[in-house]
């Protein structure tokens, strides 16, 4: 049988089939005109964003970082241009002697690069922030896949001797530590971005447009004045070494302004190279570190006597047999003294005089007065990790606590509150906020702490610890009156007093119109004594000397003569 003569070819198909088929292909064809025309006459930006995706790109333009400068204008952070390597590793597949020669210019090994260069994603960094010759020998190799960009290295010329104040940018030039994380915002300024054509290697072959031009960071002008920070790190370094001390640390201010004219911290780091550093380098201890500040509290207590008018300086107090009892808790003098006065108390240092004292406040007013001073309490001046210290709430004190506080033990601050808080002292009973930055016109009077005659009278105390007689005699600074307080407190470890102590001194200069206040903290001493007036002291007394000369600082007191030496006297603990 035929096929053409098949049965089933004798059989209609209903006629709704047909026109169904028919319809439908009307329909797509309609459909398939209608988004056309809308993709090509309504909508046409969505094929060419589609089309720009393949070849159009947006490159990020770096903004150049700010400098960072000292009070007079010398450079101490700046931004270098060097050049990242960076590859497409899908385009850059490396021979053997390619792949050594690249090795050898960025002093990789060559298995490190050759995983890199392995991996499957789009973009990957070969090295970064290499110098631009490098990078020019990198590119006249022609490599496939393998190219470079533009970015910026920051480079600190004092290296070492700022390290903690300055701190550090990390590899995108954003700021991690000190400085340059604390003014981030000001430093950094805002990246700019430009639209280009690409090739599928990677290759610009056209500059398109500017979409956002960058903007720069700005300069920052600190308070900082490199000369004093070099005298600081000098003689803190010195320190360290002949003491053989754990660490140490040192802050200068401007009684005048409140500005931090050195901060110098031991162990430091090199910021310009940074590889193996340990966290112990890395901490900026006059802000992160507290310890119980001993004797240099003995000051703020004998303000408190003076400005509550329960005590003048000539008041007697008696100190002896040397020892108090307080509960079950007995406090102790280094030597008897028997009657001092409170003048006196400073003088000698004595703990007892300190805790009758303080004794006769309230919990609540000698919290209160601590509390004004900024003790307990982070001093926000932006650098990462600071702390506020150690503070208890007044209504959780026993009588010991309160005696023993008078005296710096059962407190911890930092260094930087320490040196802060004498700025009442320096100056006529007010407390000025702290400045990083240069001031262009200084606060004429800060928040008031104390009365105006109070700081004074203990200012003439201050002077008298640095006499014959006093507990630091070292801390005399030639042809200029000083005035300070020793400090030396056994550390606590394990929540338990142990044989390791914290030294430090804290003082001023000239006495008769302050410009300078000194804290000095040198951690656990070794060579021989461990004493704030034999330790810490002529750090400041050395830093002292140099800071107002180089200021040019009038004198107020006759050179000093030579004269037989006179023992320290010997400070309570």
């Amino acid at each position: 049988m035929k096929f053409a003569s098949s049965p089933l070819l004798s059989q209609r198909l209903p006629a709704w089939r047909a026109r169904l088929l028919l319809l439908g292909f009307l329909a797509a064809f309609a459909g398939l005109a209608g988004w056309s025309l809308y993709l090509q006459g309504f909508n046409s930006g969505f094929l060419q964003e589609k089309g720009a995706l393949r070849y159009s790109r947006v490159l990020e333009l770096s903004a150049t970082r700010g400098r960072i400068m000292d009070r007079n204008g010398n450079v101490l952070a700046v931004s270098t241009p060097v050049k990242s390597i960076w590859a497409i590793p899908e385009d850059a597949r490396l021979q053997p002697a390619q792949a050594n020669a690249l090795a050898a210019l960025l002093e990789m090994d060559v298995r490190e690069l050759q995983h890199k260069l392995a991996s499957d994603r789009d973009f990957v960094f070969v090295k970064r922030q290499i110098p631009p010759d490098v990078a020019d020998k990198v590119a006249a190799l022609n490599l496939p896949g393998i190219h470079d960009q533009r970015e910026y290295r920051r480079y600190y010329p004092a290296a070492e001797m700022s390290a903690h104040m300055l701190g550090f940018t990390g590899a995108d030039d954003i700021g991690q530590e000190g400085v340059e994380l604390a003014l981030e915002k000001t430093l950094a300024g805002k990246a700019g971005s430009r639209r280009v054509i690409k090739d599928r290697r990677g290759q610009v072959i056209e500059d398109v447009e500017s979409i956002r031009a960058p903007q720069d960071g700005k300069d920052v002008l600190l308070a900082l004045d490199d000369k004093i920070q070099y005298l600081a790190y000098a003689s803190l370094r010195q320190t360290i070494a002949d003491s053989h001390a754990k660490a140490g640390g040192i802050v200068v201010l401007d009684a005048k302004s409140g500005e931090v004219l050195a901060l110098v911290n031991l162990p430091t780091y090199n910021p310009n190279n940074r590889v193996k550093l340990s966290g112990a380098q890395l901490r900026n201890r006059a802000l992160t570190d507290t310890f119980e500040p001993g004797s240099t509290m003995k000051p703020f207590t004998a303000a408190l006597a003076l400005d509550k008018g329960k005590y003048l300086v000539d008041t007697p107090i008696q100190t002896a047999p040397g020892w108090l009892t307080i509960g079950n808790a007995t406090i102790h003098d280094s030597e008897a003294h028997g009657v001092l006065t409170v003048a006196q108390v400073i003088q000698k240092s004595s703990n007892i005089g300190a805790a009758k004292m303080a004794l006769s406040f309230k919990p609540e007013e000698m919290w209160t007065m601590l509390d004004s001073l900024g003790f307990g309490s982070p001093l926000k001046l932006g650098f990462p990790g600071e702390v506020g210290g150690r503070l208890r709430p007044y209504k959780n004190w026993r009588p010991i606590e309160q005696a023993t506080m008078a005296y710096g033990n059962g407190i911890s601050v930092t260094l930087m509150q320490l040196a802060r808080a004498y700025l009442v002292f320096a100056r006529n009973g007010d407390l000025l906020p702290l400045s990083l930055t240069r001031l262009d016109s200084p606060p004429l009077a800060g928040k008031p702490i104390f009365t105006e005659q109070t700081a004074h009278e203990v200012r003439a105390m201050l002077e008298m610890v640095v006499m014959p007689g006093g507990t630091a005699p070292k801390a005399k600074v030639a042809g200029y009156r000083v005035a300070g307080k020793t400090g030396t407190a056994h550390k606590v470890e394990g929540g338990i007093y142990v044989n390791h102590y914290v030294a430090s001194f804290v003082g001023f200069a000239p006495a008769s119109d302050p410009r300078l206040v000194i804290a000095v903290m040198i951690d656990e001493p070794s060579g021989g004594s461990y004493y704030g007036g034999d330790v810490a002291a002529p750090v400041f007394s050395r830093v002292m000397a140099g800071s107002l000369r180089a200021l040019g600082v009038e004198q107020d007191a006759p050179p000093m003569q030579a004269a037989v030496a006179v023992a320290p006297a010997k400070e309570s603990m």
